[in-house]
């Protein structure tokens, strides 16, 4: 079908002769457990809203679970094999330092592109986002950013820093949870909500189309954000989940011991995570789910009122998927389920499926190709994901035969898992870095048991892992 076709079908009718812009929003740390998703118990209005607006995907999935590699793998085009980026000390102009990426493209077709918040990783070494990208410096409002903002946190860290230097954690972090009497700005997703208000109120007289990507932090750890959040979510509505075992039969480099929370003060060096402590940890999530959805309302609201919305596509996506407790784990840094799957909604104005949804397998490296396509730009010949756009004028078509992530487990030796999602399975195979291999896994929806060794599904086993060798170029649609 001829783009400009596409187009015009999608909208129900031709698009006025400007460009659409783009409001490209990265949310860090949120999974598929929204109430557009059908989680009743989380409240989440705005981004329901913005899901009864556009196609929400029901089975989109990142590439890494973890935050740097799979924002890279996204922003570039190009898988993490090509990156070559499996953790957050490495990043991309190191490893492709002339890639073309997504906002840079539409920065070299005439748009203004602009960065608020998270987009890129941040870190010390590498701060701030590519400037190739953008059109004007990232605005970020720096680290370190303020969390805690209670006299018990703020004396718990006091404590820390009273301690012998060679006694003190690496980091001097209170808990990984609070419930604040503090506003919304002072936290930096609120700050971002502002910034991200003033900018469109700026580009409203701009006669140049905009690329305008906004990023948030939460629900990343700690989960801290102001007490009426958390009063959304009774302390007696919380449960613990009922998958919380480690599946049967699992080999050791599927799992890890849950050291990103346990970077946090409070949290036990090792061992389980504290019975008493997971439910603050539950909770803490959703409440920081539901302050960042109202921090994308103000933006979104701002959206509207300025009469941009008519002439905006608008995507959200979760740069990964999330563990509560599922699988035995917490965080993300996984290949399960609850690991790679991750919310994805797109919004084209007036489209004739707005407020569908697709069961369609795809990928968040799919997103470039995807908006370059929708936006009548050219697609670079280095991307290595596929162009959805044909699901949001039929969301129910035939699309992929499966999609791929895998994930770096660092130790003595490392080891990578490889990762293949069909309809109906996840398989997948651990090998060390020189190719030998440390295990196998099978799972149907249920992640509860290793299929793998079952002779029942040996067959099962071979044909994925003929599909997982033959990787995703044989996936396509």
């Amino acid at each position: 079908m001829v783009l400009r076709s596409l187009l015009a079908l999608l909208a129900g009718s031709a698009f006025a002769a400007q460009p659409l812009n783009v409001l490209f929003i990265a949310v860090d740390d949120l999974r598929p457990e929204l109430g557009c998703y059908g989680a009743k118990h989380i409240q989440s209005p705005n981004i329901d809203k913005l899901a009864a607006s556009g196609v929400l995907f029901e089975r989109a999935y990142c590439q890494v679970a973890v935050c740097n590699p799979s924002r890279n793998s996204l922003l570039s085009g190009c898988r993490p094999d090509t990156t070559g980026i499996f953790d957050n000390q490495h990043f991309l102009r190191g490893q492709l330092p002339d890639v073309v990426t997504l906002p840079q493209h539409f920065k070299n077709h005439g748009y203004t592109t602009l960065s608020l918040g998270k987009i890129f990783h941040h870190s010390e070494r590498e701060p701030g986002d590519d400037p190739q990208s953008w059109s004007e410096p990232a605005w970020y409002h720096g680290e370190p950013y303020k969390h805690w903002f209670t006299k018990e946190s703020l004396d718990f860290v006091k404590q820390l820093k009273a301690l012998p230097k060679n006694k003190q954690p690496k980091q001097l972090r209170a808990a990984p949870f609070e419930a604040a009497d503090e506003t919304d700005e002072v936290y930096p997703d609120g700050q971002t909500a502002a910034k991200a208000v003033e900018t469109l109120q700026r580009l409203k007289g701009d006669a140049k189309p905009f690329f305008l990507a906004v990023g948030f932090v939460k629900p990343h750890l700690p989960f801290t954000c102001p007490q009426k959040y958390w009063d959304l979510y009774p302390a007696e509505s919380i449960h613990l989940p009922a998958n919380a075992s480690l599946p049967e039969n699992a080999p050791e480099p599927a799992f890890h011991n849950n050291y990103e929370l346990r970077s946090y003060g409070t949290v036990p060096p090792n061992g389980a995570i504290p019975a008493a402590m997971a439910p603050h940890l539950i909770r803490g999530y959703r409440a920081c789910v539901s302050f960042m959805d109202a921090q994308l309302g103000k933006v979104l609201a701002e959206l509207e009122r300025l009469g941009l919305r008519e002439n905006t596509l608008v995507v959200l996506w979760g740069d990964h998927g999330y563990h509560l407790g599922e699988n035995g784990v917490w965080t993300k840094m996984t290949n399960f389920e609850f690991g790679t799957r991750t919310p994805l909604l797109v919004s084209v104005p007036g489209m004739k499926t707005a407020g569908k949804r697709t069961q369609a397998l795809v990928e968040l490296v799919d997103l470039y190709p995807t908006l370059a396509q929708l936006c009548a730009l050219p697609l670079p010949q280095h991307l290595e994901g596929t162009s959805f756009a044909p699901l949001l004028d039929k969301p129910d078509r035939e699309w992929k035969k499966a999609v791929f992530s895998q994930y770096l487990r660092t130790g003595k030796p490392p080891f990578m898992g490889r990762s293949i999602r069909t309809p109906d399975w996840r398989y997948t195979e651990w090998h060390d870095l020189k190719g030998k291999p440390a295990g196998i896994e099978l799972y149907d929806d249920s992640e509860s048991k290793n299929l793998a060794a079952d002779p029942a599904h040996a067959e099962q086993v071979r044909q994925l892992a003929r599909q997982l060798k033959a990787g995703w170029l044989a996936a396509r649609p």
